[in-house]
């Protein structure tokens, strides 16, 4: 649904920017939008890839090996805490994080299921 309401949008868009230009003729018109529908339906896919990437980001970060980006990206984590589980290394399991007061529980409850720790 969201790719048509995007592709609607972006022909809306063209069809504006076309009849905008009063100089253009119909071959030029045609040849612009032939260009301008290429790019879409190559970027449309970028973007929906994203999107479906994003919405099933239910990836695992290793505690042990995650960057510092990747581990502020989790749900209530921050560059801060990020710091601090990267300064707790090595980790034996994931829980460890709420042992060792770098996170709460409730903390943790929100990203048990987003990281493991490899030794």
């Amino acid at each position: 649904m969201h790719r048509r309401l995007a592709a609607l949008s972006w022909f809306v868009a063209v069809l504006l920017t076309t009849a905008c230009n009063p100089n253009a003729s119909p071959d030029q018109i045609r040849d612009r939008t032939a260009r301008d529908t290429a790019t879409l339906k190559r970027d449309s896919k970028a973007v929906a890839e994203g999107i479906k990437e994003g919405l099933s980001s239910k990836r695992s970060l290793d505690l042990n090996r995650a960057s510092k980006e990747d581990l502020a990206a989790l749900p209530g984590m921050d560059e801060h805490k990020a710091e601090r589980v990267i300064a707790e290394r090595p980790y034996a399991a994931p829980h460890q994080l709420v042992t060792r007061h770098v996170v709460t529980e409730d903390e943790f409850s929100r990203i048990q299921d987003r990281v493991t720790a490899t030794p």
